[in-house]
């Protein structure tokens, strides 16, 4: 008995080592996203593409068209990069390195830190569950760690699957580094077992999906709030106003509003039902725990109202005069229901649901 306590002392030790450890590639990675934003400029390739497409314009010919003996002359053809219903045709930019090959080497080094922090992270999370034999999620601190290297890992799947979505590195991180500083130093609490309600394999099921959800979520919500500077960018340029320097130098970089709108929403959809299956989980859960599915707790009524929020918004998204930012917003708000559900409720709201550890 005593050599396993030893035994999980010391996994519980090796955790900490790796959170802090994680936390301190997590910086190196943070001042590489920095860097890849501060050297990279305009890219010369958009700016020889977009010199060529003007040209291009202006020395287009009108298309004549002879027919039954007269002439009809036709407008000149406008020639865009991309076009979409409805949309702008606004190219994407060319990322956070703009073009440079500098900033590009530096996004490419801070990538690789954040997948050297992701694998540290990762075991810092499994030497935990190792130290109190269960599932790393029994707590706002064990929550926390985990969140973090879920939101990390699906921006890398992204980045596996060829999204060019580097933007959003520096966010993440930045994000990340709070969430594991809070973790460490407010939310700490010690390798301990669980209340008898939590013994559950519905444990694994429904807390995992809710983390996941949330993760996705996270990325959905930072695509948002590009999405609406980059619009206001674009209103701006489209109504002849001059943007400051700063402003141009990050948004121009940006993909258009359209992709980063179109992206959010997909993000979001395609987690919607998986949110949807986390709520339904619980009810089970609660009902084996508790003997009932259903009894409006703070947490329960809050995922609910997150539920009709994240519905609203797609609803929203596909409805003519909401789509845009007011579909947004909405999306937004959504997101900041998730958030009070976690961390207004478990610290300032008492409920069956109350086992933050702090």
């Amino acid at each position: 008995m005593e050599l396993a306590a030893a035994t999980n002392e010391n996994l519980a030790n090796i955790s900490n080592v790796l959170i802090y450890s994680a936390m301190a590639v997590y910086t190196l990675a943070f001042f590489a996203y920095i860097a890849e934003w501060l050297l990279g400029s305009r890219s010369k390739v958009g700016r020889t593409a977009a010199a060529l497409t003007e040209k291009a314009q202006a020395a287009r010919p009108a298309v004549t068209v002879k027919k039954a003996g007269g002439t009809a002359v036709l407008e000149r053809p406008q020639v865009v990069v991309r076009a979409a219903a409805g949309e702008r045709d606004v190219p994407d930019g060319p990322g956070a390195h703009g073009g440079d090959e500098q900033g590009d080497l530096y996004g490419r080094i801070a990538v690789s830190l954040t997948v050297l922090a992701f694998a540290v992270a990762a075991g810092g999370v499994l030497t935990r569950a190792l130290s109190v034999q269960r599932a790393p999620w029994g707590n706002m601190y064990e929550f926390n760690i985990t969140f973090s290297t879920v939101a990390v890992g699906v921006y890398l799947a992204f980045l596996a699957l060829r999204k060019n979505i580097r933007w959003l590195g520096l966010p993440l991180i930045t994000t990340v580094l709070l969430d594991l500083g809070v973790a460490v130093t407010i939310l700490y609490t010690a390798s301990d077992q669980l209340v008898p309600a939590l013994h559950s394999y519905w444990l694994y099921i429904h807390v995992s999906t809710a983390i996941l959800c949330g993760a996705v979520f996270y990325v959905g919500a930072v695509g948002t709030i590009l999405y609406l500077f980059k619009d206001s960018y674009e209103n701006k340029l489209a109504t002849g106003g001059k943007p400051g320097r700063f402003a141009t130098s990050v948004l121009e970089r940006l993909p258009a509003s359209s992709s980063l709108d179109k992206f959010s929403y997909r993000v979001n959809a395609a987690v919607f039902p998986l949110w949807t299956f986390t709520i339904i989980a619980g009810a089970i859960w609660a009902g084996d725990a508790w003997g009932r599915y259903w009894g409006w707790d703070p947490k329960e009524t809050w995922s609910f109202i997150t539920w009709v929020a994240y519905a609203c918004y797609l609803h929203a998204r596909a409805t003519a005069g909401w789509k845009g930012r007011k579909a947004a917003y909405i999306a937004l708000i959504a997101f900041a229901c998730w958030l009070f559900n976690y961390y207004g409720v478990n610290l300032f709201v008492s409920g069956k649901h109350s086992y933050s550890g702090v």
